[in-house]
């Protein structure tokens, strides 16, 4: 097995992405990192009005169709000589309208998620230390650019060990739900599903992270035989916590109480132990989510753009004061909020990332470079396909006649 990861290693080349070596368990919870952020943190309050049940629905459906079309990211990326990002595989097996509309995605989306971060976590910082919002928000942005600036293994670390952590925190923080004073498990079979269209956006935007494949391919290229497992792993796990946020938050709380981001309304229904103990996990969500995003984001620009490297400080340096400080300038005044940040990004970046990977892995099977060891197979299939096409895509024009007025928006 040695030699045969050996070999395939030998297969991929670096070019301007440098090649960081993740382990099995680095991948799983950089994948739980990135699906645990803005949009978990969001998820109550969109659904409020649809109740319980439809976001659960569509929290697994999402997860289901998502992870298909990470596996088609996957197979493409191994399937490529040259270790490049979602907009390099859309250009070679799409062409250059499908490298553009991928980095606009990934772009917007990532963007929508900084300000999303950088909203919640100056709101959350806020009221634990009593600073200004501002003064939250770049307590928040500070160790995690740091972060960040050190590279992929550095986010693979961090992620591993704070996800862990997450984990332990939203399992007490779930039983702690069915024990509150103000428990209401009755709220749990509340629905309306004249708003379930609207509701899918927020849960497509929760698992986005097709962007993400190809730095964890990159990372597995030594044994790319343990980048779908891993990537099935993190999702599971992601998909159990994005449901069990939202339900002990409208277990605590009437749908009128709900905040945009949930977990401050959450802890205070429990306690005041719950109280810290919520918005700690929700920072920690927003830090595990804003170093693989943001690391992703850089190693998409400096491919789209053709620059000599993502490692070299003249290149590095100045990309990361642009992505990051747009979002912070956008937050601190005011002008956009964090459940719109979330909805917008949800709608749009979701459907081009889960459509465009159909057409990237099916060009893949026929000129693609490299035979791997790994497909997707069946999940290939024209049906599945075509199910991603027609709900991702009706989500935008769902979107756009909401926006006119001429169908119920989410909220």
């Amino acid at each position: 097995m040695k030699n045969e990861n050996n070999e395939m290693n030998n297969v991929y080349e670096e070019g301007a992405l440098k090649i960081q070596k993740l382990t099995f368990a680095e991948v799983v919870f950089a994948v739980v990192g990135c699906g645990i952020g803005s949009g978990a943190l969001g998820t109550a309050y969109s659904a409020r009005l649809g109740g319980f049940p439809i976001i659960t629905f569509w929290l697994v459906v999402s997860g289901i169709l998502t992870l298909i079309s990470m596996y088609y990211v996957a197979e493409a990326t191994l399937r490529t000589k040259k270790m490049i990002q979602l907009p390099g595989l859309a250009d070679k097996y799409v062409g250059s309208l499908g490298r553009i509309l991928v980095f606009l995605a990934v772009v917007i989306n990532s963007l929508s998620c900084l300000i999303a971060y950088f909203n919640g976590s100056g709101s959350i910082i806020s009221q634990l230390i009593n600073v200004p919002v501002w003064m939250g928000t770049l307590i928040f942005l500070i160790p995690s650019a740091i972060i960040t600036y050190k590279g992929l293994k550095a986010v693979g670390i961090a992620s591993k060990y704070m996800s862990i952590l997450m984990v332990a925190l939203i399992l007490i923080l779930t039983v702690a739900s069915f024990m509150a004073s103000s428990s209401d498990v009755s709220r749990l079979v509340n629905q309306n599903w004249k708003y379930a269209i609207p509701i899918f956006n927020i849960a497509a935007f929760s698992y986005i992270g097709q962007y993400l494949v190809p730095d964890l391919a990159r990372g597995l290229a030594h044994d790319p035989k343990k980048l779908a497992p891993s990537l099935l792993i993190g999702q599971i796990i992601v998909a159990v916590l994005l449901i069990m946020i939202p339900m002990g938050t409208f277990i605590v709380a009437p749908a009128n109480e709900i905040e945009q981001v949930a977990t401050i309304t959450w802890g205070k229904a429990i306690g005041q132990w719950a109280f810290f103990t919520a918005n700690i996990f929700a920072l920690m969500a927003m830090f595990t989510s804003f170093c693989p995003i943001t690391q992703t984001l850089i190693s998409n620009i400096v491919d789209f753009f053709k620059l000599k490297s993502d490692t070299d400080i003249k290149i590095r340096l100045p990309i990361m004061v642009v992505v990051l400080g747009i979002p912070f300038f956008l937050t601190v005044t005011g002008m956009v909020s964090f459940i719109d940040a979330v909805y917008f990004s949800g709608t749009f970046a979701a459907a081009i990332m889960a459509i465009l990977p159909i057409f990237m892995v099916n060009n893949a099977r026929k000129y693609g470079e490299i035979e791997p060891i790994w497909n997707c197979g069946k999940l290939a299939s024209p049906i599945i396909q075509l199910m991603i096409i027609v709900l991702y895509g009706g989500t935008i024009i769902y979107a756009i006649l909401g926006t006119l007025g001429i169908l119920p928006a989410g909220w």
